[in-house]
C-alpha cells in the first residue's frame, strides 16, 4: 500500500481525481448526503458531480441509485462511508468493474472502519481519502491522507501534492541534487512537517480513541433504546464501525420536532448538529446541477427527522450519563 499525506481530505479527492484524468466533461457520482467537500472537488476539476439517494438505514449512498445514474460520461464512483459505517462495497465495487469505473472512497469519518474484516483504504477501491481535520478520529489539526494499492497513481499524487514537481524538497537539498523538472499542472497541498508530526502521535493512540468512542456509542445505543428514536446502523457482525458520528432520527411518536429538539437540549447545555443538510438543498448545488428535492425522497425524510448527539473519545462518564439522561427527558415528556 501506498499513502500520500496531503494538506486536506478535500484536496486529497481532488488530486486523487486528477491524477485518474477526470476533468471537463466527466461525471463523478456520489451521495447527496454529505459535506460540499466531496462534490466541490470533482466541480473545481470541471467535472459534473451526479447526486444520488441514500439508503434510509445505513444512510449512506443507495448503490441501486447508483447504477441508475451511470452514463458513458461516468468515470468515477465516489461513496462516502458516512459517520464511519462502510457503505457496500461489494456492489459499489462490482458497479465499478462492470462499467470500468474507478471508486474513491470519501473515508474522511471511516478510520479505522472495516468492511468484510478488511480496514477501508487497504486497497479495495482505487483510492482512499481519510480526514485529520480537528474533529476526526485522529487529527493533525488540518490534513489528510489518500491511500492507494497503485505505486504509478501514488507517485502521480506525490507530484501533483507539490507543484507538479517531479522531486520533492528533501530529495533535491541532499547533496548536490539540485535539480528538478515541473511535469505537471500540480497543487500546493502537502502535509506540513509539523502538522505530520502531530498525526504519528494521534495514530499511536488511534486503537485506544476509538475503542472509547465505540463503549460510548453502545452506551448510546442501549440506553436509548425505547425512546421515539430511530438509532444508528451499527457495522456488520466481525467488522467495525469508527463511530465518527452518532446520528439518529426523531420518530413520528416523538413529542417534539428535530428543531426543537436541537434547541432544548443545547437549553440544558448539550449541543447537538445535523449532518448534513443535503447537498441538494443548498443554492449553489440548485442552481448549478438543476436538482430539486423531488428526486431525494429518502434523503429528504432523514434530513427532517436527523440529528447527532456528542460523540467524541474525550467524554467522560458523566458527559455520556448527563446527554443519556437530558435526552430521556426531553423525548419523554
Amino acid at each position: 500500500m501506498q499513502a500520500v499525506s496531503v494538506a486536506s481530505a478535500t484536496v486529497g479527492l481532488t488530486i486523487a481525481m486528477k491524477a485518474l484524468g477526470v476533468g471537463p466533461g466527466d461525471e463523478v457520482i456520489t451521495t447527496t448526503n454529505t459535506f460540499s467537500a466531496t462534490a466541490m472537488s470533482a466541480y473545481h476539476l470541471g467535472a459534473r458531480p451526479v447526486l444520488v439517494d441514500i439508503d434510509p438505514h445505513t444512510l449512506t449512498i443507495d448503490p441501486a441509485k447508483i447504477e441508475a445514474a451511470i452514463t458513458p460520461r461516468t468515470k468515477v464512483l465516489l461513496p462516502v462511508h458516512l459517520a464511519g459505517l462502510s457503505c457496500d462495497m461489494d456492489v459499489i465495487g462490482e458497479l465499478a468493474y462492470q462499467h470500468n469505473l474507478h471508486v474513491i472512497e470519501d473515508a474522511a469519518h471511516a478510520l479505522p472502519t472495516t468492511w468484510k474484516g478488511r480496514l477501508v483504504g487497504s486497497g479495495a477501491a482505487t483510492a482512499s481519502v481519510f480526514s485529520f481535520y480537528t474533529t476526526k478520529s485522529i487529527t493533525t489539526g488540518e490534513g489528510g491522507m489518500v491511500t492507494t494499492a497503485d505505486p504509478d497513481l501514488a507517485a502521480c499524487m506525490r507530484r501533483l501534492r507539490l507543484h507538479g514537481i517531479d522531486r520533492d524538497a528533501f530529495s533535491r537539498l541532499s547533496g548536490n541534487s539540485w535539480q528538478y523538472d515541473v511535469a505537471e499542472a500540480g497543487l500546493k497541498a502537502n502535509m506540513t512537517d509539523i502538522a505530520a508530526s502531530l498525526g504519528v502521535v494521534q495514530l499511536a493512540k488511534l486503537d485506544r480513541m476509538w475503542a472509547r468512542r465505540t463503549e460510548i456509542a453502545q452506551r448510546y445505543l442501549h440506553e436509548l433504546a425505547g425512546l421515539p428514536l430511530i438509532l444508528p446502523a451499527d457495522a456488520r457482525s466481525g467488522d467495525r464501525h469508527a463511530w465518527h458520528l452518532f446520528i439518529c432520527r426523531l420518530s413520528s411518536e416523538a413529542p417534539i420536532g428535530r428543531n426543537d429538539f436541537v434547541t432544548a437540549m443545547a437549553a440544558h447545555g448539550v449541543q447537538c448538529a445535523v449532518h448534513y443538510i443535503p447537498l441538494h438543498r443548498h443554492s449553489f448545488w440548485r442552481a448549478t446541477l438543476g436538482v430539486t428535492e423531488a428526486a431525494f425522497p429518502q434523503a429528504e425524510a432523514v434530513f427532517n427527522s436527523t440529528v447527532t448527539l456528542p460523540l467524541f473519545s474525550a467524554m467522560t462518564d458523566d458527559d455520556v450519563r448527563y446527554v443519556i439522561d437530558v435526552t430521556r427527558s426531553i423525548l419523554s415528556s
